[in-house]
């Protein structure tokens, strides 16, 4: 989106990312424990990001984009906490209320569970939490909260925005996509093989870990994968789960956009996408008695 900024603005996009967001604009947005002052911190972070908002209005932009990771709340957060996103409707809230009067569309990338925590536990790992102990990983595999939760508390904390929601596994690698599939205009073609913030292989967590704990690794230069095989597998099916919510329609909250050029799925579906067994129309005989 940045390098493509000039590009963008031809049709009135714009765009504001961490490099943006994170240079005191979303500042106290969402108050932190320390703050006890007497000023209202948190009035005049919302009517910094209006003025700003007013900004680009003034300068033409029809469209804006913001996108920063933090905003649901942060992977050490969740790291912490072995929760995912356990404050991601109060946190949308209070960015409801910066940019009130403004929002429309809120768009979610989604992620299959397994491969999500193991990002997320490489992720802290490489910045020195450390390899999680089995105890901690069974606790993240048997965790009840997942991306149906997130969603549900973001509607709720947005009801009168459009919340879109794209799978990582579908537009991963694909920024041009995932734009068109947000926007319904055509994005760019420039700029769009960077990869930003992959998960760490193996080889690369060795060298970012003590020998010692590096030690604890497999073998192999793979990406790192914590999980027992039962513990994975039951990750994917709380994910599969989720992913059969969002198909039969999320009860009307949000929709699920597998590819930009197809209609996104809404509240109801063709019967036979929601089926997993046979039909019930199809011709079968029952086993008699005897």
């Amino acid at each position: 989106m940045r390098k493509n900024a000039d590009k963008l603005a031809e049709d009135g996009t714009g765009f504001w990312g961490p490099w943006r967001t994170r240079k005191g604009l979303f500042r106290d947005i969402v108050p932190g424990p320390s703050q006890a002052l007497g000023r209202n911190l948190q009035r005049r972070a919302y009517g910094r990001v209006q003025i700003n908002l007013d900004r680009s209005t003034q300068r033409g932009v029809k469209r804006l984009i913001v996108s920063d990771e933090n905003m649901l709340g942060s992977i050490r957060h969740n790291v912490r906490h072995l929760r995912l996103y356990g404050g991601a409707g109060e946190w949308t809230s209070r960015y409801g209320e910066a940019f009130k009067g403004y929002v429309t569309d809120v768009v979610l990338n989604v992620r299959s569970l397994d491969h999500y925590w193991a990002s997320a536990l490489g992720y802290a790992a490489s910045r020195g939490r450390g390899i999680p102990d089995d105890a901690t990983l069974e606790l993240v595999a048997k965790t009840r909260r997942s991306w149906r939760d997130v969603i549900e508390d973001v509607a709720c904390a947005l009801p009168n925005a459009r919340l879109k929601v794209l799978p990582f596994e579908n537009f991963v690698g694909s920024p041009d996509r995932q734009l068109r599939a947000m926007t319904g205009q055509s994005a760019p073609q420039t700029h769009r093989d960077l990869w930003k913030n992959a998960s760490p292989r193996l080889p690369e967590l060795r060298e970012l870990l003590p020998s010692d704990v590096s030690a604890l690794l497999p073998t192999g230069d793979a990406r790192w994968n914590p999980f027992t095989p039962a513990q994975a597998a039951h990750l994917r099916e709380t994910y599969a789960d989720d992913l059969m919510w969002l198909t039969a329609g999320a009860d009307g909250l949000a929709q699920l956009i597998q590819e930009p050029d197809k209609k996104p799925v809404g509240r109801t579906l063709p019967r036979t996408e929601l089926q997993r067994g046979r039909p019930n129309d199809q011709d079968r005989r029952l086993a008699g008695a005897g």
